[in-house]
């Protein structure tokens, strides 16, 4: 999959589906600095990803400050055509200051086996 490369960042449209719906989600950056997947709560509510009453709030810190965010599990996050089912997402505001709707962490990139060649500016995946 090609990757976007704005302003020093590496982006990534990325697919998500929960609950039987599917969500593209645009301007995502790719980021081998941030343990976790997070999301953007705006781009999640609308396949029905909301905090709930039982959700544990969590506070993670990282370069662009510190955010509150709760966990969900969705039924699959892809990127180009390679998907990972039943995967852990932190959900949170995501206001860094500059507009991008999400972060693909190291949590999936690992899980992936995700090769990222700064060259060509591909993030490919290889099999286990």
């Amino acid at each position: 999959m090609k990757l976007t490369l704005h302003d020093g960042l590496l982006f990534v449209p990325i697919t998500v589906a929960h609950a039987g719906e599917t969500l593209v989600i645009p301007k995502v950056v790719l980021d081998t600095g941030s343990a976790s997947t997070l999301f953007s709560t705006d781009y999640l509510a609308r396949i029905g990803v909301t905090p709930q009453p039982h959700d544990v709030l969590y506070t993670v810190r990282g370069v662009g400050g510190t955010e509150v965010v709760f966990l969900r599990r969705l039924e699959r996050v892809q990127v180009g055509a390679y998907a990972l089912s039943d995967f852990d997402v932190e959900v949170g505001a995501v206001s860094y200051g500059f507009a991008i709707n999400g972060i693909l962490g190291t949590d999936f990139l690992l899980r992936a086996n995700a090769v990222i060649d700064l060259h060509a500016l591909t993030l490919t995946f290889h099999e286990l």
